[in-house]
Order: C-alpha cells, then sequence, then structure tokens
C-alpha cells in the first residue's frame, strides 16, 4: 500500500481522504467522449472540405455555417477545440493527467453550462423552425446539432467529475 500512497493524488471528498489512482477511470467515460470528439471533428472536416476544397458531394456552406464568426476565424476555434477534447478523452483514456482530477465545483459548473447550451440550442432550433419551415429537420441546421453534440461532450465530462469519484478507493484519513 505504501507503493501505492507515493504514486497518486489524494484529496477530501465528503471529509474523507480519497485517493486517486492512475488507471482508475471507468472506461465509459472516455468511449462516450471519444464519440462525441469524432462527430465533432467529422463536422469540422466536412465544413472545411466545402469551404475551402468546393466539395460537392457535401451540403452547401450555408448549411454548415450560420456566419457569426467569420469562417477564418472559426476553423481555428475549432481545432482548438478538437486540441481540449482530445486532451481530455487521452487523460482519461490514461487515467492520470489535468482532466483526470475529480473536482466537484468544476463538474457542477460545467453540468448547469451544459444544460443552458442544450436547451439554448433546442430553443434556436424551435426559433429557427418557426420562422424557416422550410428547414424542417436537418436542413440548415448542422451548426444546430453539432453545438448539441458539444453540450453532450460537457454534460458527460461534467458526469465523470460529479461521479468518477465514487468509482475510487478510499483509504482512512
Amino acid at each position: 500500500m505504501q507503493h501505492l500512497r507515493q504514486h497518486h493524488n489524494t484529496f477530501r471528498l465528503f471529509g474523507h481522504h480519497t485517493a486517486f489512482i492512475p488507471g482508475t477511470t471507468p472506461r465509459r467515460y472516455p468511449l462516450l467522449l471519444g464519440i462525441l470528439s469524432f462527430l465533432f471533428l467529422l463536422r469540422v472536416l466536412g465544413q472545411a472540405l466545402v469551404a475551402l476544397f468546393g466539395v460537392t458531394f457535401l451540403p452547401p456552406m450555408e448549411r454548415w455555417y450560420s456566419g457569426l464568426i467569420p469562417y477564418f476565424l472559426l476553423l481555428p476555434i475549432q481545432i482548438l477545440f478538437i486540441a481540449a477534447m482530445a486532451k481530455v478523452v487521452i487523460d482519461l483514456c490514461r487515467g492520470y493527467g489535468f482532466f483526470t482530477q475529480p473536482n466537484r465545483r468544476a463538474g457542477i459548473i460545467i453540468k448547469w453550462f451544459s444544460y443552458i447550451y442544450f436547451l439554448s440550442m433546442v430553443l434556436r432550433y424551435v426559433i429557427t423552425m418557426w420562422l424557416h419551415p422550410e428547414l424542417r429537420w436537418f436542413t440548415g441546421t448542422i451548426p444546430i446539432w453539432f453545438h448539441m453534440v458539444l453540450a453532450a461532450f460537457l454534460y458527460t465530462y461534467s458526469h465523470y467529475q460529479l461521479h468518477g469519484a465514487n468509482d475510487l478507493r478510499s483509504e482512512p484519513p
């Protein structure tokens, strides 16, 4: 047991010392976060193929892009998001790293932000359908659906922050 104590961080959770032991991350978190990251990566690649190379087998640019941020700024931002998402997934796969350290406060904040983010996209979809009924279901709503993917990523990570600690081994104080 002394060997384990030298290779882990401890923190207090509800008044008890809890050990974070590398490699104890439940596999459902990196799997689901990896799938959501891959979906977002496909969206960014699809939009880039249309914007930069004019491919015709994908929907036209106006269906991928709301126009709120110029595309020359949007693409680097999306790449940064993909890099951050990949770092989270890699840390959780390895079981150690910055994003594996449970943080209840961060989990609560991220969870509520994900709720607001997701619900704002539902509202955006409803308003879009009300103002533009010709865009029914998926036509011109690609940005909305992928914002929901990002909100799902945040929610899943918040769940890890709040409940992943339950899977960790406890030690007496």
